[in-house]
């Protein structure tokens, strides 16, 4: 096991199967993992900060080495604060791939000393998004198979509320 601290970033919003795969194989290869609730500027999201970190923390509380944080400003700049050496980053698609390889030089660039790593989604969550599930469960579709079991009441209750 590697003796460093990596950060997780992400919307999580709301956070699925696929995130908490990427974080659980993280955990598995990093002493401590950051997962940092991102507050999104660009987006407006359907979970308050405080409820996604209370999702995750609901979620991963089995695992001692990852610590929730909520987080905006420059990533570079935060992992730099926490001593984090990487970034680490599911890959679903080629689409994926482009945006966050971009992501990564420009991090890079700010701050020389922090790495990217990708991790590839497991297959059975390949096309799943926070996207696809609020918009199925918006409609009333069942999202048990794309979010954790101890959140999906929640989920499903708040996203109800949002259809059009």
């Amino acid at each position: 096991m590697d003796t460093s601290t990596v950060i997780c970033p992400g919307s999580f919003d709301p956070v699925t199967l696929g995130h908490i795969d990427i974080i659980k194989r993280a955990s598995k290869m990093f002493d401590k993992v950051i997962v940092a609730v991102l507050v999104n500027m660009s987006k407006t999201p359907s979970f308050t900060t405080q409820e996604r970190i209370a999702f995750l923390e609901t979620t991963l509380a089995d695992i001692p080495n990852v610590e929730i944080v909520g987080f905006s400003g420059l990533l570079a700049d935060y992992a730099k604060e926490r001593g984090a050496k990487a970034v680490v980053k599911g890959l679903r698609a080629m689409s994926d791939f482009e945006y966050e390889f971009q992501m990564a030089l420009t991090n890079k660039k700010l701050n020389p000393e922090l790495d990217t790593v990708f991790l590839t989604s497991d297959s059975q969550y390949m096309y799943l998004s926070s996207s696809m599930v609020k918009q199925i469960a918006s409609l009333g579709g069942d999202i048990s198979f794309f979010v954790p079991a101890s959140i999906h009441a929640q989920v499903c209750e708040r996203l109800k509320n949002n259809r059009n």
